[in-house]
């Protein structure tokens, strides 16, 4: 069964909206500033719409991107890294927890008001119900870790350390950044779908850029836009 094309109703060509979102989610621009970029490119395209598009298709091609990657991933025995970013959310202070893997590949964002055990259960089961059981779950000194990986029968494969968890605390930045381009966030749904859909962009156009030629780089780097070309396609 073929499915519906979610561009149909829109006069706007895919490409375009293809470009505004991935514009707006993988750099730290604003509303405007994409809105800026597009009119330099010759399309008159106002920050609203842009800011439609994303919500409406952002969450769409992110649910696409992770389809395709997760597969390969559900039968590892990877080794996890497990941080919590403080996010403020209209000057309330809340917990963006986030599990990466020994690649730097985010694998799960999910946002609580606290950072309790039952808040890092929840975190734990929610990720692994989407990607199996890690090797080994490193994280930092935060006692909830430990009772919820004993809770859960994984406190065996937990380790800790000072610079253990260097890799979670790296991966942070890209979004650190998008934070202050988007001057915080207004809603704890809002950050979790952000949050969420940037994980995925960001995955997507990852490619470990020193740690391979620049041949190799290029090539990686046109097969990600390629793909993300035909996200949404019938």
């Amino acid at each position: 069964m073929t499915k519906p094309n979610p561009f149909r109703r829109f006069r706007t060509h895919p490409e375009i909206i293809r470009l505004a979102v991935m514009l707006y989610v993988r750099f730290p621009l604003s509303l405007r500033n994409v809105e800026d970029l597009l009119h330099e490119r010759g399309i008159d395209v106002c920050h609203e719409t842009v800011r439609y598009w994303w919500h409406r298709f952002g969450p769409m091609f992110a649910a696409e991107i992770r389809k395709r990657r997760i597969e390969g991933m559900r039968s590892s025995q990877w080794r996890w890294h497990l941080d919590e970013m403080f996010v403020k959310i209209n000057g309330e202070m809340h917990y963006l927890w986030r599990a990466v893997d020994h690649e730097g590949e985010v694998l799960e964002s999910f946002v609580t008001k606290t950072r309790d055990k039952k808040a890092a259960l929840k975190f734990f089961k929610k990720a692994m119900k989407k990607h199996g059981r890690a090797g080994v779950l490193v994280t930092d000194q935060l006692r909830s870790y430990g009772a919820a990986l004993k809770e859960i029968g994984a406190a065996d494969r937990h380790e800790t350390g000072r610079w253990l968890n260097n890799r979670a605390e790296n991966s942070h930045l890209p979004f650190r950044r998008r934070e202050r381009a988007m001057q915080r966030f207004r809603r704890i749904r809002s950050l979790q779908m952000f949050a969420s859909v940037h994980a995925s962009v960001t995955n997507h156009f990852n490619h470990e850029r020193s740690l391979s030629s620049r041949n190799l780089f290029k090539q990686n780097r046109a097969a990600a836009l390629a793909e993300w070309r035909e996200l949404g396609a019938a």
